[in-house]
């Protein structure tokens, strides 16, 4: 068996020994999010570790151009893991890496090293950061060409079991295969919408994290693959139902204690709590474009399907942007509930702790808590109580961050500007397109 948590490479090794691996998945994640994998031999790894693994950075999106593409990959021990789903005799296994140039020098333009900078800087202030997100996903059925659908595998509905949760084994071996490498489940079962999904694991620093995140996604879609589904983290591909989102519950450590949390205030939030939210708050719109990543995942943040558009937060109303969770002592924390789980996680997590920390540095005072249903409120109202929006599109957000100079801070001026490039052709070529609705509502009567 692997060592629970492989911390060296020398864990590792063993570990290659012991399993009978043969192949290693290297992995990395593009600008955008997705998935970068390539495998080497077993016997390969050592060398990989003492001077990584070269690849081909023009042809990654974001990455460098085409003049300047050599990159080399360094693997991290302590993401080491065994593949369950592949053949316990010549085994698998995934390391996930990090980027540099040539010349020894992260990549700045690795999202992962994007993250690491927001996690120096925190450590800077004295802080780590603990987080643990909800993300939702749906199961679809495959086509006879294998080709995904959004033909529903069931019609079953919040917490519901066999019959109606048709999908109940799939699930069941995604969670098995999530602890085989090393996850802690806290909760998995049927969400609200038909044929879609939620699976929890424990929370953790914010590095380690969205190292599980990347995982997690891969673990879904490879498992729901191997079973004959299609597994989707797209965020709204059904109308009328709930879209999959991917609240994102974080908080401050400081000293081995929890700088969220303080007994003696009245609801026991701490002023360095209140002064995250107030970052959070005042930066969110600007980086939307980064949590909310699609042009579909504005689809989802849309009144009447429990997302949250309101830049408000509260104990208690789930209406609001910020939730507080009930628990205190080490489970105080900030539960924002906009991001979905297209985005990349690394980017997605930075701008957010990065924005906690500007309103720590800052003194930002938070708002009063919005403990009414503002689902409810006229826009008048809205307007009396100083509530604002998220933006409704993606051109919206993308315009929002282009303005900003602290989302360019914080990404650095690489991925903050081949981001936006690659976000604004999506935006043109959709918009350019004739869509189905239009048909439907158009074609007959003009």
């Amino acid at each position: 068996m692997v060592k629970a948590n492989p911390v060296t490479k020398e864990d590792v090794l063993q570990a290659v020994t012991e399993n009978d691996v043969k192949f290693i998945r290297t992995q990395f994640t593009d600008t955008m999010g997705m998935i970068k994998s390539w495998a080497i031999p077993a016997e390969d790894l050592e060398g990989a570790f003492e001077n990584g693994v070269m690849f081909d950075g023009s042809s990654i999106e974001g990455f460098t151009r085409i003049e300047e593409s050599d990159m080399i990959l360094m693997p991290d021990p302590t993401t080491f893991r065994l593949l369950p789903w592949r053949p316990k005799e010549g085994a698998v296994a995934r390391i996930i890496g990090d980027v540099y140039r040539p010349n020894g020098k992260p990549f700045e333009g690795d999202p992962r090293y994007v993250l690491k900078q927001a996690v120096a800087k925190a450590a800077e202030l004295g802080y780590t950061m603990n987080t643990g997100p909800e993300l939702e996903f749906f199961l679809f059925e495959l086509d006879e060409k294998g080709h995904p659908t959004t033909n529903l595998t069931d019609n079953g509905g919040y917490f519901d079991f066999a019959p109606l949760d048709k999908a109940q084994d799939v699930r069941r071996a995604i969670d098995f295969a999530l602890e085989d490498m090393g996850f802690k489940i806290e909760a998995s079962h049927h969400e609200v919408a038909p044929s879609q999904h939620e699976i929890n694991f424990r929370f953790g620093d914010v590095l380690n994290t969205c190292d599980n995140i990347v995982t997690f996604k891969y673990v879904v879609k490879s498992i729901a693959a191997h079973m004959g589904y299609y597994a989707s983290f797209m965020p709204k591909p059904l109308y009328g139902v709930n879209g999959s989102g991917m609240h994102s519950n974080q908080s401050l450590m400081m000293d081995g204690k929890n700088a969220f949390y303080d007994p003696e205030t009245p609801d026991q939030l701490s002023t360095v709590a209140k002064q995250y939210i107030a970052g959070l708050l005042t930066h969110v719109r600007e980086f939307a474009a980064i949590t909310n990543s699609t042009v579909n995942s504005y689809k989802r943040l849309v009144p009447g399907y429990e997302a949250p558009i309101y830049c408000t937060w509260s104990a208690s109303n789930r209406s609001s942007l910020i939730r507080i969770p009930a628990s205190r002592g080490l489970g105080t924390r900030v539960e924002l509930r906009c991001p979905d789980p297209a985005c990349n996680p690394y980017l997605a997590f930075a701008a957010m702790l990065s924005a906690g920390l500007d309103g720590i540095e800052k003194g930002m005072e938070a708002p009063a808590s919005t403990d009414v249903n503002i689902f409810k409120l006229t826009e008048a109202d809205r307007a009396a109580r100083g509530i604002e929006s998220l933006p409704g599109s993606l051109k919206e957000a993308i315009d929002l961050m282009t303005g900003s100079t602290f989302v360019k801070g914080v990404l650095g001026d690489h991925v903050f500007e081949n981001y936006l490039e690659a976000k604004n052709a999506q935006w043109d070529d959709y918009k350019a397109q004739v869509h189905q609705w239009e048909l439907d509502t158009y074609l007959s009567i003009l």
